[in-house]
């Protein structure tokens, strides 16, 4: 290291601790608000990588046009099953066999791109294109924080992690309970739960697809809550569902009964296999991936026999299990390179498509963001529209975590502050400040840099750029241990979104009657 470049480096790390002179630009939050980003719609401008070929990208499409017609799936669902028939299908029992022909021509109705409506229309999300939309955590049914350890998902949880969804600007949809409250009987679970997204939050929301009942009364709690009409709910996709297929090649009832609902009704199926490789799929990252769309095709064709030009999402989940323990593995290489090829897949289809940020981490350590970035890289540069599981997965899925969801909205807010383009102009290329300072000085004092500084570079929520002695003299925090003050201090920031006073007892009254009847028996 030169002197020169040693004492530069000590001068830098003094003057990180000394307060600015003077400030030009506001900033991005209020002084005692956390410095997260703007609201705002994302878009990628940097095309998404291809990292196959044309012609090895045909061979995975006919392959899987080939197990369609000559292995077919088993669709569970009477009804599901009729349909089928009615487009063209062989049925042999439960096993469906289908013409490639009629899915292609099934799978060109669906939209490229639509708008999903939230009820508060600043909050709505366009899905496709170079549109992008994160999610939060799904599904966990484990909530864990470094107070209360790990314990079984709750109510008080489930609001908790709904408040922070609404709380930071970088999530903009609720992709599923984000822990399961198991305090609430299960009958009646989704009620209450829906309830709460549409209280506690504005943003659009996503029902369980297990079975018709639920979805219905999904629908109708999203049309109470918009204080819209059916007609107008049936025009405008206001609620989304993950519909997975039982890998290998299973179309359950649940499933069935609840994508026919979402597609008569006009709203959104996100079809995605879980085809995890060396268990549920081929051990070969092709094979899962052949098997992969061919369950997608099968699922997004039945939601346009349904109902033609519904909107639906083309949704990757392909993975590889640890050949020891058989336990999945998440954030790999190769899920980063099925997240890329699934991507290539739904642009080949024109449809919008679904990944997920993920990680098989036990604890909020280097493991849990190594792989959950490395799920992020395959993701964006797969050029995915919606991201699941954007912020708090841990346990590949076994447990949504409260830092772990701190953490991740930073990266989230990386990711979208890495897609905003450079700004490439006269002001900006800076020749004149250059000059100005000459070989050997610094940039801290000059005008370009004192009329940018506050908001120049993105500033984080977690991490601590402080020199070693400073940091130090903190009590050397760590990364989980900031994120741990930070949701609580998100929560205390928190305020429930407006509902008009005649839409939220009409909310109440449904719920509360649904509740009252029993809600919806559970016997799967």
């Amino acid at each position: 290291m030169s002197l020169l470049f040693a004492v530069s480096l000590i001068a830098l790390q003094l003057m990180s601790n000394s307060k600015p002179r003077s400030r030009r630009r506001g900033r991005r939050s209020a002084p005692s608000a956390l410095p997260q980003s703007p609201s705002q719609a994302l878009k990628r401008h940097y095309a998404p990588s291809n990292i196959l070929s044309t012609a090895e990208l045909d061979s995975l499409h006919e392959a899987s046009l080939d197990i369609l017609e000559r292995v077919g799936v088993a669709v569970l669902a009477d009804e599901a099953r009729e349909i089928y028939r009615a487009a063209g299908a062989d049925i042999d029992g439960t096993r469906v066999r289908l013409p490639r022909r009629a899915v292609l021509d099934a799978v060109s109705k669906a939209p490229s791109e639509f708008t999903l409506h939230a009820r508060n229309p600043e909050r709505s999300v366009r899905m496709g294109g170079d549109a992008l939309a994160f999610c939060a955590v799904a599904s966990a049914p484990n909530a864990h924080d470094l107070d209360g350890g790990r314990r079984s998902g709750s109510q008080i949880d489930f609001r908790n992690f709904t408040r922070l969804s609404q709380y930071f600007n970088i999530i903009h949809l609720h992709g599923g309970y984000p822990v399961e409250p198991v305090d609430i009987p299960s009958g009646i679970r989704h009620l209450e739960c829906l309830r709460d997204f549409c209280t506690l939050s504005d943003k659009p929301f996503h029902c369980y697809s297990l079975g018709r009942e639920r979805v219905l009364d999904a629908l109708e709690i999203t049309r109470i809550a918009r204080g819209v009409d059916w007609e107008t709910l049936n025009s405008q996709p206001s609620l989304f569902t993950i519909i997975n297929i039982n890998s290998p090649l299973t179309l359950d009832v649940p499933m069935s009964e609840g994508l026919i609902e979402m597609a008569r009704h006009n709203q959104v199926s996100v079809i995605t296999p879980f085809t995890l490789a060396g268990a549920m799929a081929p051990v070969s990252l092709a094979g899962a991936l052949v098997q992969q769309n061919a369950e997608a095709l099968a699922g997004i064709a039945l939601t346009q026999w349904v109902r033609p030009g519904s909107p639906v999402v083309y949704g990757g989940f392909t993975s590889n299990v640890d050949m020891r323990s058989g336990a999945p593995a998440f954030g790999t290489p190769e899920y980063m390179k099925s997240a890329q090829i699934g991507g290539q897949l739904a642009r080949r289809y024109g449809l919008p498509y679904r990944s997920s940020n993920v990680n098989a981490a036990n604890a909020v350590d280097a493991q849990a963001a190594y792989e959950s970035v490395f799920s992020l890289w395959g993701a964006i540069n797969g050029g995915c529209n919606m991201l699941m599981h954007g912020a708090g997965w841990m346990e590949g899925g076994l447990s949504a975590s409260f830092e772990k969801f701190i953490i991740d909205c930073d990266l989230l807010q990386m990711v979208a502050a890495y897609l905003q383009p450079v700004t490439i102009n006269t002001d900006e290329l800076a020749l004149d400040t250059i000059a100005q300072v000459g070989p050997g000085g610094h940039f801290f004092g000059t005008d370009h840099t004192q009329s940018r500084y506050t908001d120049a570079f993105y500033a984080p929520m977690v991490s601590d750029w402080r020199n070693s002695e400073s940091w130090a003299e903190m009590g050397s925090p760590k990364a989980h241990e900031a994120a741990n003050r930070i949701w609580k201090q998100a929560l205390s920031e928190y305020r429930e979104p407006p509902m008009d006073a005649s839409v939220r007892a009409s909310l109440d009254n449904f719920v509360d009657r649904r509740i009252g009847e029993g809600g919806v028996a559970t016997d799967f």
